[in-house]
């Protein structure tokens, strides 16, 4: 699955980003990058990106592991534990390129980038960037954060069904864009009602 999708030329607006780390600060070592195109009216989705990350790359680069973050991984399921243990990632620079071009027909100044909180998953990706001497290839002022939404209808995320394999970054894009469109929709019912 180490691969980036092209099964949808339309532009849908929105993508939908989830890092799994090493950490959970700034400079966080990445396991993996998943990201998803969807529509935030529907919940359409298209394009997908995901590469796994050869850890010892990002070390490399001055990226930092964290003990407890560490330790957390190792109390997961056996498919999350041999994911972030998977030697044959991509070099951190390369992936960090590959993703870069994965935007450039998303309209990379113009396409929402949703992370969970935006300080996690754009935070650490932008460290990532600056770690590697590359500028975002986004824009910083379309970072749109899920927790904030959550934080309006909270019943909606709690009562929606997961899917996936839990810590799979495409899994965990899905169902963040499934909760995430079911809030949008119902705020705007509530405005337009």
């Amino acid at each position: 699955m180490d691969e980036v999708k092209f099964n949808d030329p339309k532009r849908l607006g929105h993508l939908m980003l989830d890092l799994e780390t090493m950490g959970n600060g700034s400079n966080s070592v990445i396991v993996s990058i998943g990201a998803v195109e969807f529509d935030i009216n529907t919940g359409e989705t298209g394009r997908e990106f995901y590469r796994k990350i050869n850890l010892k790359s990002c070390i490399d680069k001055g990226l930092k592991f964290n003990a407890d973050t560490v330790q957390w991984w190792l109390m997961q399921n056996e498919r999350a534990r041999e994911m972030a243990a998977d030697p044959s990632g991509s070099m951190l620079e390369d992936a960090l390129y590959a993703f870069h071009l994965f935007l450039v027909p998303l309209g990379e100044k113009t396409v929402k980038i949703w992370g969970n909180s935006v300080r996690f998953d754009c935070g650490i990706l932008q460290d990532a960037y600056t770690a590697c001497n590359y500028p975002i290839p986004w824009n910083f002022r379309n970072e749109m954060d899920v927790r904030t939404l959550v934080a309006f209808a909270p019943e909606v995320k709690a009562n929606f069904p997961s899917v996936g394999i839990l810590h799979d970054p495409i899994a965990d894009c899905i169902f963040q864009i499934g909760y995430c469109t079911a809030i949008w929709q119902k705020l705007n019912n509530i405005s337009n009602g």
